[in-house]
């Protein structure tokens, strides 16, 4: 009897230690289950963050390469605006010059001692013209050495007044502001009551808004409004203000 209660007891040990192993079983797979399904929850949300993330990549890119094709199409339009006004002024250069020809440069013809002028306005010519040749080739560093050598040589020229405002276009388009205003001062200071140094006022003026100075850029306009009315320039000037 008593061993009977013994092997009963041992049999129900036996079925609890099963039981109990059982649900320890179970417990592991629905613990399995759960990380299973936090992991493939945490997969798809990674998946949709860096699906989102190349979609903003891509926006982003095209929008870089948007706004660089603006930044192209703007420089180009500017490149073409320059080039427009530097066309523009070496016309009315050439215009200008017609008209401001001295008066006794032909009159080597009736005499001997008016020959020397004569050859000595040619050859002031010829430089002039072979200075402004290497700039409309967009030579800027060789017209700025030969708009220098002129003035130097020619200073109290018809042309003076012309070579210096080109030279000072000159290291302006070698993007030197510094050295075209300090040439385009000479226009403004020497040469004050030539046409050209309303021009000049007005190369100034460009150069101090792009050197960050707005004041002495306003002042080189206004100067240009009071000192030539009535004049292209003036009404550059006063265009300029408005904007």
């Amino acid at each position: 009897m008593r061993r009977l209660r013994i092997a009963l007891l041992l049999a129900a040990l036996g079925v609890n230690h099963a039981q109990a192993g059982m649900f320890d079983d179970e417990e592991a797979r629905r613990q399995i289950v759960d990380l299973r399904i936090k992991t493939e929850a945490r997969a798809e949300q990674m998946a949709r963050a860096q699906l989102e993330l190349q979609a903003l990549i891509q926006r982003q890119a095209d929008e870089i390469a948007h706004l660089r094709g603006q930044v192209e199409t703007l420089s180009y339009e500017l490149e073409t605006a320059k080039k427009r006004q530097q066309d523009f002024y070496l016309d009315l250069d050439s215009r200008l010059r017609r008209f401001e020809t001295p008066a006794g440069s032909g009159a080597g013809a009736t005499s001997g001692t008016a020959a020397t002028p004569t050859v000595d306005t040619a050859s002031e010519e010829q430089e002039y013209e072979a200075a402004l040749g290497h700039f409309k080739a967009g030579r800027y560093k060789e017209a700025a050495a030969a708009f220098a050598a002129f003035v130097q040589k020619y200073p109290a020229g018809s042309l003076a007044p012309n070579a210096q405002y080109w030279l000072g276009n000159a290291w302006y388009a070698q993007r030197n502001c510094t050295k075209a205003i300090e040439a385009q001062s000479v226009v403004t200071t020497k040469y004050a009551d030539n046409p050209k140094a309303a021009d000049a006022w007005l190369a100034i003026a460009t150069c101090q808004k792009e050197l960050g100075n707005p004041t002495g850029a306003k002042r080189s306009l206004e100067t240009v409004i009071h000192g030539f009315p009535g004049t292209p320039a003036a009404e550059t000037a006063q265009q300029r203000l408005k904007k």
